[in-house]
């Protein structure tokens, strides 16, 4: 016996799920299909050597496959195996049968079902051929018997298994899909998200301040753009560690939440850069917005910060019908930035019109 070390057990994780699951459907399937094969046998006074087929095959081979995939070095290719034979084991019993119309039916059609919602229309062409070459040989075996007749008794056998195992897969696949639709949806997530800051990354900010500047365009209401520079980082990240130049940028973030509204987007430009958008708001109330982040950040920053003497530099640009595109708007922004630093760092300036000339 072959024991999994915790290790490669998380490794194989979605394998195990995988043949866990299928484990669930083959106990269900199977068993379920032995209520209408067995009313057949009953009919036809089977010799007890079918019925303990039967119950082997409905009751212990699903045991039987799940222990095999879940301790083989490649449990998908293994279940895959597993899934072929039951269609093969189907096959058999639809000869044994003697082609009883309705529960032969059933059973190829349930078998093709569980075939399509595992692996598509190529996995079941290949499993349905393995399922008419073992009903062949099977048949042959017994001398070609052919009952086509269902009775009453038999068609009412079918029904729980009609009836329960689609809507057992139908739910499977419904949760899978509402699985890999959240998961999307969380990716989608991370991809406009800063992993290490919680905020909008610049991709997801240079799309909202893109729609701020044509609603500004088409309805004249004000909005500001805000660059913020982090004065002295590198010598932060220098003499303190990586670890510290993280927790500043993270303070930076909590700084720029509560400073500003739910209306307004804040953003984690790139490096040790930051923009804001403010939404409904002039220079003027872009300048106090601006002045209340430095100087919250300053009372903030902690220890090591403050010994660097790290601190924000922040330039601010209104939106105007000069501007052609959001890059014209980012770069009056940034060079008030600059012009901030360039005056002596911690400290707010707005773009001029000067400035361009």
């Amino acid at each position: 016996m072959r024991f999994l070390n915790p290790l490669e057990t998380d490794a194989r994780g979605p394998e195990l799920r995988f043949v866990q699951r299928m484990w669930h459907m083959r106990m269900l399937g199977l068993g379920l299909g032995v209520v209408p094969i067995g009313a057949v046998l009953l009919e036809q006074d089977a010799p007890l050597v079918a019925w303990i087929a039967l119950v082997a095959n409905g009751y212990v081979w699903p045991h039987v496959a799940y222990a095999i995939s879940r301790r083989s070095r490649d449990a998908r290719v293994v279940e895959f195996r597993n899934l072929m034979a039951d269609s093969a084991l189907g096959g058999a019993w639809i000869a044994v049968m003697g082609f009883n119309l309705v529960p032969s039916a059933l059973i190829a059609a349930m078998l093709s079902v569980d075939k399509i919602a595992v692996a598509g229309w190529p996995f079941l062409a290949r499993t349905a051929a393995l399922q008419v070459a073992a009903c062949v040989a099977m048949s042959a075996l017994l001398g070609f018997p052919v009952a086509l007749d269902s009775s009453m008794a038999v068609v009412v056998a079918c029904l729980p298994f009609l009836f329960t195992y689609p809507m057992a897969i139908s739910s499977a696949s419904y949760r899978l899909a509402r699985k890999v639709l959240q998961q999307n949806r969380q990716l989608e997530r991370l991809n406009r998200i800063d992993v290490l800051t919680g905020l909008p990354n610049r991709r997801h900010w240079s799309e909202v301040v893109t729609g701020e500047l044509a609603r500004f365009l088409r309805t004249r209401r004000p909005a500001v753009l805000l660059l913020i520079d982090v004065d002295n980082f590198k010598e932060v990240n220098d003499r303190h560690g990586h670890g510290t130049g993280d927790e500043v940028l993270r303070c930076i973030a909590g700084v720029l939440r509560a400073s500003i509204r739910e209306i307004d987007t804040p953003a984690r430009y790139g490096g040790d850069e930051f923009g804001v958008l403010l939404t409904e708001t002039d220079v003027r109330g872009g300048r106090e917005v601006a002045e209340r982040i430095r100087t919250t950040f300053l009372a903030m920053r902690g220890v090591e910060a403050a010994a660097e003497r790290c601190t924000l530099s922040i330039g601010l640009a209104e939106a105007d019908l000069m501007l052609a595109t959001v890059d014209d708007w980012v770069r009056r922004a940034d060079a008030a930035m600059y012009r901030a630093k360039a005056g002596g760092r911690n400290r707010v300036e707005p773009h001029h019109a000067s400035m361009e000339r």
